[in-house]
């Protein structure tokens, strides 16, 4: 589980001693251990610096995609469009879109409440 997050590097070291990032993907890591079939991520790259987010993305994007199904809550917009292949977007607590990374982008709707853009 070490080898497949990238945690190697640090493999020997205490938790409390590696940087908040690897903590992160440790976590992971002990979930992976579990087989699941479903992975339920809420909000895996609070607190990461850019880097740590990057490796988490590439990590998704890499060693995990295909082998799991994994239903992520996220607010950092890059993570969720580097990653996602379907995206359901909420607004009060309602459906306000659902559709692909492209289709949230060019979302009117998603737009307005998310990016304070009027409706066309």
């Amino acid at each position: 589980m070490l080898s497949l997050v990238g945690l190697n590097a640090v493999a020997n070291q205490k938790v409390q001693d590696i940087s908040h990032g690897d903590q992160r993907l440790l976590e992971l890591g002990v979930a992976l251990a579990a087989e699941p079939l479903v992975l339920l991520m809420d909000e895996p790259t609070a607190g990461m610096r850019p880097s740590e987010t990057r490796s988490f993305i590439d990590l998704v994007n890499g060693r995990l995609r295909g082998r799991h199904t994994i239903l992520l809550i996220e607010h950092d917009m890059q993570v969720v469009m580097e990653t996602a292949d379907r995206i359901t977007v909420l607004a009060a607590g309602s459906t306000l879109a659902d559709g692909t990374p492209g289709q949230i982008m060019d979302n009117p709707l998603v737009q307005e409440a998310y990016l304070g853009r009027p409706k066309n």
